[in-house]
């Protein structure tokens, strides 16, 4: 996905409310009728609107300034001025909009449909009518219409996906994915091959399917921003299945797990209610005396984390694989 993009800075401006009409009614037979100004339209919101079909942000990365159009003002006879049109921008669902000068998370779209104002228009001001008193019969003032906001906004998404790989870079995570999904990753031999999520969808048995994201490598210190860390983490939260995924000819299968998972916990304690699964990928690489001491050396891990040997270059291992990450999702048990 060279095109994915997970963050965009906007500037949200609302539309300001029109002014109230300060009108006398006047016909043929009135020279000097009572009050009857119109109110004025509210101004347009900025509105962000939950779409299935969108995977990023790229549309929204190049309109910095969204500007809604102010409410018209009001008319003779009670008219109300129409209101300002409203601007929707359509997000990805998993997208967080946060205040850009707080930090403040404001709204998680999950849902189709789902809509959250970002900026709201100014109220249409009162026209003169409302203010007609026994006291005073010709107000000859209306209230001018509320001013529109201008506020920053940074919107974030949040990959929404039933399983995400976890591991440090060069783990086998793109080779795994274009394995058993329609993704077409980019893959090779170095570290932060994958510097954006990749999401394929993993065919199941009897035309069942799931979603898996191929989740940018993370290195030690991820959880403090370091490399790309921040920005690679906050994609795992809306995972329901995480995949840890370490070399099978790693010098210390379990010390790497320990690291990533820290890294996790870190970053996110949440993160440590997920469901989570171990995948020796690589298998090929290695004997069956080395794979004995690896299944000896998993027992010091401090819980019964269910794991699985794979090769995706040599298809060992996937379908049991997939078997188990199926019945974890849809059970929650392994």
């Amino acid at each position: 996905m060279e095109n994915f993009v997970d963050y965009v800075k906007i500037c949200a401006r609302s539309g300001k409310g029109g002014a109230g009409s300060a009108h006398f009614h006047r016909d043929v037979l009135t020279s000097k009728g009572g009050p009857d100004g119109g109110d004025g339209g509210r101004g347009g919101h900025i509105i962000i609107r939950g779409n299935r079909n969108f995977w990023t942000l790229l549309h929204l990365k190049y309109r910095k300034h969204v500007i809604a159009k102010p409410g018209m003002s009001g008319g003779a006879s009670h008219r109300s001025g129409a209101q300002g049109e409203d601007i929707i921008l359509e997000v990805p669902l998993g997208t967080v909009a946060k205040d850009f000068e707080s930090g403040e998370i404001e709204i998680e779209i999950l849902e189709d449909g789902q809509e959250y104002i970002l900026a709201a228009g100014g109220r249409g001001g009162l026209g003169n009518a409302h203010f007609k008193s026994a006291t005073n019969q010709t107000p000859r003032y209306a209230q001018p219409g509320e001013e529109g906001t201008e506020e920053w906004k940074v919107l974030e998404l949040k990959v929404l996906a039933d399983v995400g790989l976890v591991g440090f870079p060069n783990a086998g995570k793109s080779t795994l994915l274009a394995s058993i999904t329609a993704a077409k990753p980019k893959i090779a031999n170095y570290e932060f091959t994958t510097i954006k999520p990749n999401l394929g969808i993993v065919p199941y048995r009897d035309h069942r399917s799931f979603v898996m994201a191929d989740i940018p490598g993370i290195i030690e210190g991820a959880h403090q921003g370091k490399g790309l860390g921040h920005r690679f983490l906050r994609h795992i939260e809306r995972n329901s299945v995480l995949l840890f995924m370490i070399p099978a000819d790693a010098d210390d299968v379990v010390k790497q797990y320990e690291i990533l998972l820290n890294e996790c916990e870190q970053f996110n304690p949440e993160l440590m209610q997920k469901q989570r699964l171990l995948a020796l990928t690589k298998c090929d690489l290695i004997d069956d005396e080395i794979k004995e001491w690896v299944i000896e050396d998993l027992k010091r891990l401090p819980e019964d984390i269910p794991h699985v040997f794979i090769s995706s270059v040599t298809q060992k291992g996937l379908t049991e694989l997939k078997d188990i990450l199926w019945r974890t999702i849809n059970e929650g048990i392994v």
